[in-house]
């Protein structure tokens, strides 16, 4: 590949540099609009579990609208693998499939788009989305198989392969990924995918019309140059030093009561930080298992959470930082290990990565968020002939957030790794979808960590199950450890998922990894996805918040009085300032 030489003679526009990444974030945007509008799937259209991107010809990060922040740091390594292996066989019009972990991909499941940008005969940039598919093939419909020991037991590999060449679809290659999903709307949704890398690819020749291209590399350095610097600010907000901490992941899917250890070490000085995963325990036997780009992608989401939002994200933003995870361990699988799962040790990494950094930024750590338990169920809707479905109940995930120095934890947020960027089902689309009834979905009382600045409040999820052949799959944690408080902030609750069989009157709790099949219709469908930690101590939080949380039933009387610290009159519903008083020990009423 030729490296394109920058004319430094060009004088540079500081406000063209701010004017050109912020039309780059916007193509982003118009690209998951796209693919808002053309995705058939639920999981992309109704909770955007997808990522668009734009990257420079050496893959280099320009802008990502991230969605799912987890996907969306993932897709610079694998760009810049694909350079690497067609070498100087790219040509206008070809478009990419990739999905597979043993070279740069995250999750199986995600199925990503590439799309080379050429201008006047060179290659420029690159357009590139990746999305969860409904199914990519393996074992179980869905493509989450808990019962996996190797990679291919779970879906279908897709190393980089042209689908389209110079403009050319080729039917054999397409033909053959498809010929292994069971799903034809998947293959919808990847046209789709394709569709918004062509609106990416317009977006750029735009910005090339009217600049031309020796400005724009110009500025587009420039850019990265300042971004770098401002990341380097801030990690300078963070007091030199070596900082270590460590989290838990429970149970593999194998092995009952199994304990994982994630240890990280991260070292600040000057503007740059190591995160060093070395102590990690080794990967497991079952498919609870992290890739280094899953992995990488989580610490940088995490950080990202601590610093100032309004960085741009392009490829200055992570020079300044180092990411060391062995292979062989928990979060770098060594091939050909079952790795499905790797994306949802996430919320575990970010514990490490909060618990290390907390002691010396501790208004700038949240308290931990839920830990993700998620569920999936597939089977044949007797309302479509038979037709087969697949779904992932995110709303019945989506716990709260922890809190944080001088806020509360958002509610029904779900998991770290999506950062607030994966959305409800519509209740009524969700019933279309599925065969299945939505009976209840409601916020859960005192599922929150008590705080000054509570952790976000969690949801109760009730589904009838109705169809035929259904299997519900579990794949998550939580139910063990609760989300920790922080600065004498309390803990959240924990997670649950049951089933109650028609004419059963006891409940069924399945595992955090768990494949259950023939699941009867008519089953109950029941979970907790609980709240996250608060910050700070109870007793120093507000009474009138606390007696508007109890009357908005997020909190009960008893936690109202027993972890705050506040009495609460249930006749009228009123704070009594005097047993208040009392109980916080104050000398006078409030």
């Amino acid at each position: 590949m030729r490296r394109y030489q920058v004319d430094e003679s060009i004088p540079i526009d500081r406000i063209l540099v701010s004017i050109l990444q912020k039309r780059l974030k916007s193509i982003t945007e118009e690209m998951s609009i796209a693919m808002v509008r053309t995705t058939r799937s639920p999981i992309l259209c109704e909770a955007r579990d997808f990522v668009t991107g734009l990257y420079d010809y050496k893959g280099d990060m320009l802008e990502q609208k991230e969605n799912l922040p987890i996907l969306a740091f993932s897709l610079q390594p694998v760009c810049k693998y694909i350079i690497d292996y067609f070498g100087d066989d790219i040509h206008d019009g070809d478009v990419i499939f990739h999905n597979d972990v043993f070279s740069m991909g995250n999750q199986n499941n995600d199925v990503a788009a590439y799309k080379p940008i050429f201008w006047e005969g060179e290659l420029v940039a690159w357009a590139a989305v990746k999305g969860h598919q409904a199914d990519v093939g393996g074992n179980v419909r869905g493509s989450y198989n808990p019962r996996a020991t190797e990679v291919w037991q779970e879906t279908l590999r897709i190393t980089p392969v042209k689908v389209y060449e110079k403009g050319k679809l080729r039917k054999d290659v397409w033909d053959l990924i498809f010929a292994n999903v069971r799903l034809d709307i998947v293959a919808e949704d990847m046209r789709a995918e394709i569709g918004s890398c062509v609106v990416g690819e317009r977006g750029i020749h735009k910005i090339l019309e009217r600049y031309g291209r020796p400005v724009f590399e110009a500025h587009k350095e420039f850019l990265f140059d300042s971004t770098e610097q401002m990341m380097r600010s801030e990690l300078r907000s963070i007091p030199d030093g070596t900082y270590v901490g460590e989290s838990y992941a429970y149970y593999d899917g194998k092995i009952p009561g199994s304990k994982y250890k994630i240890k990280v070490t991260i070292t600040v000085k000057d503007g740059t930080a190591k995160f060093d995963y070395t102590g990690t325990d080794g990967q497991t036997p079952g498919f609870m298992n992290g890739t280094y780009t899953s992995s990488a992608s989580a610490t940088l989401l995490t950080l990202l959470q601590m610093l100032n939002p309004d960085i741009p994200h392009n490829a200055g933003l992570v020079r300044p930082i180092e990411i060391i995870i062995p292979e062989g361990t928990l979060l770098n699988a060594a091939y050909p290990a079952a790795t499905t799962y790797g994306n949802h040790l996430c919320p575990n990494n970010a514990d490490a990565i909060m618990r290390a950094l907390s002691p010396v930024i501790p208004e700038r750590v949240t308290a931990e968020w839920n830990e993700a338990l998620i569920s999936m169920s597939t089977g044949q809707d007797p309302r479509n002939n038979g037709e087969p479905f697949v779904d992932i109940f995110f709303m019945g995930q989506k716990g709260g957030s922890g809190g944080i120095y001088g806020t509360d934890g958002y509610d029904h947020i779900g998991m770290i790794d999506a950062s607030g960027g994966v959305l409800d089902q519509d209740y009524e689309i969700f019933e279309q979808a599925t065969p299945h009834l939505v009976l209840k979905h409601e916020y859960l009382m005192d599922s929150a960590g008590p705080g000054r600045w509570r952790g976000g409040v969690g949801v109760e999820t009730l589904f009838e199950f109705r169809g035929k052949g259904i299997k519900v799959v579990t794949f998550g944690d939580g139910d063990v450890e609760p989300s920790r408080g922080s600065q004498g902030g309390m803990e959240g609750g924990l997670n649950f998922i049951k089933l109650k069989y028609p004419g059963d009157t006891s409940w069924r709790t399945l595992t955090t990894k768990d494949l259950v099949h023939d699941v009867p219709d008519g089953t109950i469908y029941w979970q907790h996805a609980s709240g996250g930690g608060g910050w700070g101590n109870p007793k120093e939080r507000p009474a009138e918040k606390v007696l508007r949380d109890v009357r908005n039933e997020l909190v009960s009387l008893e936690s109202a009085r027993r972890d705050y610290g506040v009495a609460i009159n249930p006749d009228t519903w009123e704070v009594d300032w005097e047993e208040t008083q009392k109980l916080r020990g104050e000398a006078s009423p409030a």
